[in-house]
């Protein structure tokens, strides 16, 4: 009996550290455990706070990086701007026939060739100016030749042209234009021979020729060959029809207008060309 009651306590005692073994494992787990729980709790309102007290947006005007590539100037300057659609410098070249008018209608035949060529510098789509040079060849009718007793003759006029010109613009492929300004006029001439004595008085043909002195032809005889500058205006309108989307078909009519020494030059010129 002494050796079983002494044998029970010894169990009990083996239990009883067993048992606290075990309670003060978990309890060192439990004491590891709850400082990171609280460290990761404290950090996470420190967090929020620095995320708080950080700008939620850039100050107004700051660009923002991006990957994509730089705007090109004009789109900083004024993005919303529209790209062009005229071109500042366009040509034209055509050809044709004059009519004429005033005096020069009862020396000179209508129908007379034309050649033109001309350069526009444009200022927008409605607005430019156009420098044009034209040559036209002035037929003498033949009683122009009775009257300068001559066999055959010849006369032309060279043009140049500084006006501003109008566009307006109707549809896609249509459109018109309007010009006007100032002209020089460079005319000449040659007649084959004349039978017409030196000193004696001009005529019609004579004076609108322009080699009369004091109403008689000159002594020494040079009147066969005829040159004046004069100085005058034209005015004028066309129509454009587009072939391609950088070529345009026109056709225009002007009334020319020259004089010096009340000696003048009429013509009404009608031109069909292309323009790019």
């Amino acid at each position: 009996m002494n050796r079983k009651f002494a044998a029970l306590p010894r169990f009990r005692i083996v239990r009883s550290v067993a048992w606290m073994t075990i309670l003060a494992g978990a309890a060192i787990a439990q004491s590891q455990q709850t400082p990171a729980s609280s460290s990761s709790s404290e950090q996470q309102p420190q967090a929020q706070q620095q995320s708080s007290q950080q700008p939620s947006a850039q100050p107004p005007g700051a660009q923002q990086p991006s990957g994509s590539q730089e705007a090109s100037p004009e789109e900083t300057e004024n993005p919303h701007r529209k790209p062009k659609d005229y071109k500042n410098w366009t040509y034209s070249v055509g050809g044709g026939a004059s009519l004429t008018s005033g005096t020069t209608a009862k020396f000179v035949r209508g129908g007379g060739g034309i050649g033109a060529a001309g350069v526009a510098r444009n200022y927008s789509k409605y607005f430019g100016f156009r420098l044009d040079f034209q040559y036209d060849n002035l037929p003498l009718r033949s009683s122009a030749l009775q009257d300068a007793q001559a066999p055959g003759g010849n006369s032309h006029v060279y043009t140049l042209m500084l006006d501003p010109v109008i566009n307006i613009p109707a549809t896609k492929e249509w459109g018109g234009f309007i010009v006007f300004g100032p002209s020089y006029y460079h005319r000449s001439g040659e007649l084959d021979s004349s039978s017409a004595i030196p000193g004696s008085a001009c005529n019609a043909f004579f004076t609108w020729w322009g080699h009369c002195f004091n109403a008689s032809l000159p002594l020494n005889g040079h009147f066969l060959n005829s040159s004046q500058n004069e100085f005058g205006e034209n005015f004028g309108g066309g129509i454009t029809r587009k072939l391609r989307p950088n070529i345009d078909l026109y056709a225009e009519v002007r009334i020319m207008h020259g004089s010096h020494n009340s000696i003048t030059t009429d013509l009404k010129p009608i031109t069909i060309g292309l323009r790019w």
